[in-house]
């Protein structure tokens, strides 16, 4: 009964074995990217309050096992973990984010407009 972990009612040991494949299982995850994208998933496991106890990352998926409490279903983890890693990865690898996006839109409908008007 050690290794139980335990919320207000409940005492649980759920541990799952998911493997994250980016599109077309393209071979991305390697060199200072596959360190990065590690540290990333840590940290993301950290704020939802998921134990990460192993991961492995392969230069065409990433295998992980982790200890998910029963508050939160598999596949809203697994879409939390895709979802808001995707967006880290973009904006702290490629610069990318998507506020910058949205701002050049509104940029160019405000040109737009002025110009119309004008």
């Amino acid at each position: 009964m050690k290794d139980w972990r335990s919320l207000a009612h409940t005492k649980w040991d759920c541990k799952y074995h998911i493997v994250l494949v980016p599109k077309y299982r393209r071979e991305v995850f390697f060199g200072k990217f596959r360190q990065q994208v590690g540290e990333i998933l840590r940290t993301l496991c950290v704020y939802l309050g998921i134990e990460l106890l192993e991961g492995h990352a392969m230069p065409d998926h990433i295998h992980m096992l982790v200890a998910i409490p029963p508050k939160y279903s598999v596949s809203y983890t697994v879409g939390y973990l895709k979802g808001k890693s995707a967006i880290r990865i973009h904006k702290e690898l490629f610069g990318w984010s998507p506020t910058w996006i949205y701002q050049l839109e509104l940029l160019d409908t405000r040109l737009f407009c002025q110009h119309r008007w004008i």
